[in-house]
């Protein structure tokens, strides 16, 4: 049963497991679609591990194939759906860890993290790649803080929430932070 379809993948759930595949693109060369689409799964497979070793929640990989990912079906609520002050501050908390372990999410919406059994569970590390850069977490941070924004009630006091669980997981925090403000002045004067 189809669950899901992105820019890169459909998603299906069979039999509890969830499958990621990766589909070919017609306006790419064969050879290149392929390694691209092979090297993207393998990455997002070894990152989505990496990021649980780091104390981050993340679907466990069953199986890895040349275009396809099996996992675990992570049973709780879209954050997109519940979230408020206490679970954003989680998610801080979660983003902190991550960024801790020098892995950048790439796409940290609330429509990609799960609240499981009361924790935050990341999902979707297609976009992902390891970076201990302020800006790439800066721009990994304003990504969740223009999601909240776009598509939340009370974006400041979600903010809020957020910037107190990931100062409290994350040394650089400050410098993170910062850099956001910046990032966010420099899509202003686009």
């Amino acid at each position: 049963m189809e669950i899901g379809r992105g820019a890169e993948a459909v998603i299906t759930l069979e039999n509890g497991i969830v499958k990621k595949r990766r589909l070919a693109k017609s306006y790419r060369q064969p050879v290149l679609d392929e390694r691209i689409r092979q090297e993207r799964t393998l990455r997002e497979a070894k990152i989505t591990s990496d990021a649980r070793k780091h104390g981050v929640l993340t679907p466990i990989i069953c199986d890895v194939s040349r275009f396809e990912l099996k996992m675990e079906n992570v049973v709780g609520e879209k954050l997109k759906d519940i979230i408020n002050q206490e679970i954003s501050e989680m998610v801080g908390e979660t983003v902190g860890r991550l960024h801790r372990g020098g892995i950048v999410h790439g796409d940290l919406t609330t429509s990609n993290m799960i609240l499981s059994r009361g924790k935050i569970c990341l999902i979707d590390f297609g976009l992902s790649f390891y970076e201990k850069t302020v800006e790439a977490q800066g721009v990994d941070v304003h990504v969740y803080f223009q999601t909240l924004e776009s598509t939340h009630d009370q974006p400041e006091e979600l903010i809020e929430g957020f910037v107190a669980g990931y100062t409290r997981t994350y040394p650089q925090a400050e410098a993170v932070l910062q850099r956001v403000k910046e990032i966010k002045a420099r899509g202003r004067y686009l």
